[in-house]
């Protein structure tokens, strides 16, 4: 592996995200080092698995050793992790990220990194439950992994390229504010309203609702089992996007509120129907 840019890889936070990338790597063939900076009970629960080769319990050290630098931990962490390594991760080093939103980490980062290179990243994939014992090699296949305009064609990002793509993700390259407005969209907004689906299920209690369910009320509400400390500081970090959506979601509600008086929903149904099979491709 002498040959190659990156021989070792630390991962800091060793949850779904920082687990999953690890196993991810071995299953595709990666020999190098991978050291996990964690909490003891999960870096351990990580060697166990095979996630990691070993765990550190300095960012000091691996920023002098590791090549890549792979930030999976919530976005505040993320951003008080920059703080520390951004102007100590050597020359050569690729850092980067799986935040759920980017604008405020990239901008951390072209604030605090001095001689690494930096490059936000967002893996589309994931489970509401979390945790290094759900891990999966298999998390990131067949999933957007989401990477900010890079600045630069080092060997070392073209390296973590290949990664990605031999771990199966299917890697899209926008800026960071394209990223945020379609999460608030795609992702948070759905999680504010399966969180919202349940609290007005929670307020308007029936011993009924226990009973008389289906599958839609599961896949509806799946989202809310997500917890809530890590969502707090993704929706923080990209409040007004998120804000925007709920109004438009909001407006949207309201037509379709006024064509359910009229009986004239049938419309709305059948496009929205069509626009939904993209996708289910």
């Amino acid at each position: 592996m002498a040959d190659r840019a990156i021989n070792t890889v630390a991962i800091v936070g060793l949850g779904l995200i920082g687990g999953s990338f690890g196993l991810a790597l071995r299953k595709a063939g990666f020999e190098g080092e991978i050291v996990g900076v964690c909490a003891p009970p999960y870096a351990e629960k990580a060697l166990e698995i095979g996630a990691i080769s070993r765990k550190s319990d300095s960012l000091h050290e691996i920023a002098e050793s590791a090549d890549l630098i792979y930030l999976a931990h919530k976005v505040d962490s993320i951003i008080s992790s920059l703080d520390v390594l951004g102007p100590i991760a050597r020359p050569g080093c690729l850092l980067t990220d799986s935040g759920s939103t980017k604008a405020v980490i990239t901008a951390k980062a072209a604030e605090s990194v001095k001689f690494a290179e930096f490059v936000g990243g967002h893996p589309m994939a994931g489970k509401e439950r979390r945790g290094i014992e759900n891990a999966d090699a298999d998390l990131f296949r067949g999933r957007p992994y989401i990477l900010t305009t890079p600045h630069s064609n080092s060997l070392v990002l073209n390296e973590f390229k290949s990664w990605l793509a031999r771990i199966g993700a299917h890697i899209v390259s926008m800026s960071s504010r394209e990223h945020d407005c379609a999460v608030a969209f795609t992702s948070h907004l759905p999680q504010l309203l399966s969180t919202t689906l349940a609290s007005t299920l929670e307020t308007h209690h029936q011993e009924a609702f226990t009973e008389v369910f289906g599958p839609g009320l599961l896949d509806m509400t799946r989202l809310a089992l997500s917890a809530s400390d890590l969502w707090m500081s993704i929706l923080e970090t990209n409040k007004e996007e998120v804000l925007g959506t709920i109004d438009a979601f909001s407006r949207v509600l309201a037509i379709v509120r006024k064509r359910l008086v009229l009986n004239e929903l049938e419309d709305t149904f059948t496009s929205a129907a069509e626009y939904a099979k993209q996708f289910r491709k």
